[in-house]
């Protein structure tokens, strides 16, 4: 079959960038962050996809999806990641492998809305004008000071109105540092502001559910991930027992996740850098409303501004630090989060109006 607007190119490049301060969750470590980028080029239009995760995301493209993509029409987005869904069967799909599919995804969806010459939250198909956020980071390597001071920034610098740390520090075993940093949170931020928190899965079933207890008398509403994603049964008992609302599926890879995450939980969160793109995503905030629930967009804040948008279901998305950080130090036409919300396409830039500024990142590049 000939197409007038083929995919001609896959192009993969990834940047390993430092983190501002050391980092931690409740599970674990980092000091720097990668961003593997595509780039589909077709019609004279280039599109930009990406994902965070190991530059071996990169070698997962051109090795296994390239394949099935180049030559297909680019209008053909749905096409195309059906295509790589199934290429990718004996591979196994969690994982990195998802991570490509994804960021391959996105690149197409922008490269689509950039041949059409429209915004990419008009070509999905908006329902809301603004996106709300929440301000996210507040690590656990984090003293007092740098808190407050993240916190402070957020809160009375750029207006947000929700605000999550991390707690669960070395798996559940500094549970009064971690209500002393909640404290200080509340402390810092005012009544009137939104707490959230993420234990990463660090706590057991049974803790999780004291520390929820003593969190509900602190004003959290948000309690993400109290125990491993990977047990429902724990996310439905602490569901079940805490007054906060409890939020997970940020490793959720493919829809029967999603399906099987639904009913434990109270927010439904998805990564469009994970779950199969922007394509994956809709398809997701449809499996949470048919739940009766909201869908929140982890990470990546960018990636997800336009799709966010389009669904009527959205509780927000994730302004998360180390994200937020590079997209706007290293892409153009990143978004001002003041305010609490975000305006994709409101410039009427075509796609998701980002690029990425190679020059300015050559000395992190790992790919």
């Amino acid at each position: 079959m000939t197409c007038d607007r083929p995919v001609e190119a896959l192009e993969v490049s990834a940047y390993t960038i430092p983190t501002d301060a050391p980092e931690a969750d409740g599970t674990l470590s980092w000091d720097s962050t990668t961003v593997v980028l595509v780039e589909a080029r077709g019609g004279g239009e280039t599109g930009l996809g990406w994902t965070y995760g190991p530059s071996d995301t990169g070698t997962a493209v051109t090795g296994l999806l390239s394949g099935h993509v180049l030559g297909r029409d680019a209008m053909d987005v749905a096409g195309a990641n059906e295509a790589m869904g199934r290429a990718v069967r004996n591979a196994g799909r969690p994982g990195l492998v998802a991570g490509a599919l994804s960021a391959v995804d996105i690149a197409l969806w922008d490269l689509k809305a950039r041949l059409l010459q429209v915004p990419l939250v008009r070509l999905i198909g908006a329902v809301a004008e603004t996106v709300p956020l929440y301000g996210s980071g507040g690590f656990t390597t984090y003293h007092d000071t740098h808190l407050a001071a993240q916190l402070t920034s957020w809160v009375h610098g750029h207006g947000i109105e929700r605000v999550k740390i991390k707690i669960g520090e070395s798996w559940g075993r500094a549970v009064p540092r971690d209500l002393a940093r909640v404290r200080h949170t509340r402390q810092t931020i005012g009544p009137d502001t939104a707490l959230y928190v993420d234990a990463n899965g660090a706590y057991t079933r049974k803790q999780a559910v004291r520390v929820g207890q003593a969190l509900a008398d602190l004003g959290v509403g948000w309690f993400e991930e109290p125990v491993s994603s990977d047990d429902l049964e724990g996310l439905r008992l602490v569901r079940d027992l805490c007054a906060c609302d409890i939020a997970a599926g940020e490793y959720g890879y493919d829809l029967p996740y999603f399906a099987r995450m639904a009913p434990v939980v109270d927010c439904l969160q998805a990564d469009a850098t994970r779950c199969g793109g922007i394509t994956g995503w809709l398809r997701a905030a449809a499996v949470a409303q048919a739940h009766g629930l909201e869908i929140s967009g982890h990470c990546a804040p960018h990636v997800h501004a336009h799709v966010a948008a389009c669904v009527p279901n959205l509780r927000h998305i994730e302004w998360f630090h180390d994200h937020a950080r590079i997209e706007a130090a290293y892409f153009t036409g990143a978004l001002d989060p003041s305010g609490g919300t975000v305006r994709p396409g409101a410039g009427g830039e075509p796609g998701h109006g980002m690029r990425f500024r190679h020059e300015e990142a050559i000395a992190h590049r790992v790919l």
